[in-house]
């Protein structure tokens, strides 16, 4: 069942408001504002519904928070689906970050990770959303551990490479990188923090191992601009 079907009124009862365009608001608060910074009063008013509405369409905070973050994902983060798909592991990796980047830069949005800044300030009372969080971060590490996993055995990465780290500090970079994008870092900072990250990432092996061509140096490292 789709979201309109869902959220759609008793036979006889047009519908006033948009479900899609409701999400998207509340998305925008959320964002804005944190789970525990957000009030029913905040998401009815950006929503532009009541709320037995916002309760018939889409459950209580929580259950409307979850919708969110599925939004979230297929939308501004998708990035990261389309970075595992990259050819080698130091491609996932530049893809990610720059994915990032781009998603902390963009001014059509708010700043900051929804994922990261809704899990900082969250107290006892939210510990089922806070670990929702911590889910769907850990969920996220673990696509990349098995990307890495898969680069490893087809020679992309050293016999010594540990997939289970790689992931680890790739996702540790991109937090801090949200962070500091939730501070106005700008592009260009934000940039240079991927290319020390890049420094210390694993040489491509199969790259490597391919002929100089003019008599210069095969890259193991690279730069990279605004």
């Amino acid at each position: 069942m789709s979201m309109k079907e869902a959220a759609a009124p008793a036979v006889g009862r047009p519908r006033t408001f948009d479900p899609e365009m409701a999400l998207d608001r509340a998305l925008e608060v959320f964002w804005q504002r944190g789970y525990e910074g957000t009030s029913l009063s905040d998401l009815t008013a950006a929503m532009g519904i009541n709320r037995p509405s916002l309760y018939a369409a889409f459950g209580n905070k929580e259950q409307l928070f979850r919708k969110v973050l599925d939004r979230y994902a297929e939308g501004p983060t998708g990035y990261m689906v389309q970075a595992l798909q990259a050819p080698t592991a130091r491609k996932v990796a530049e893809g990610v970050l720059r994915g990032v980047i781009d998603q902390l830069t963009d001014r059509r949005t708010p700043r900051g990770c929804l994922f990261v800044q809704s899990a900082l300030a969250c107290a006892d009372t939210a510990e089922s959303v806070r670990a929702e969080l911590v889910s769907r971060r850990a969920a996220a590490e673990k696509a990349l551990r098995r990307r890495f996993e898969r680069a490893k055995k087809e020679g992309d990465l050293p016999p010594d490479a540990s997939p289970a780290d790689l992931a680890g500090y790739l996702m540790t970079v991109v937090h801090g990188l949200a962070v500091r994008g939730a501070s106005d870092a700008t592009r260009a900072q934000l940039l240079r923090v991927m290319g020390r990250a890049m420094q210390a990432w694993p040489r491509d092996r199969r790259a490597a191992t391919k002929p100089h061509q003019g008599g210069r140096r095969s890259a193991g490292r690279r730069s990279f601009s605004a």
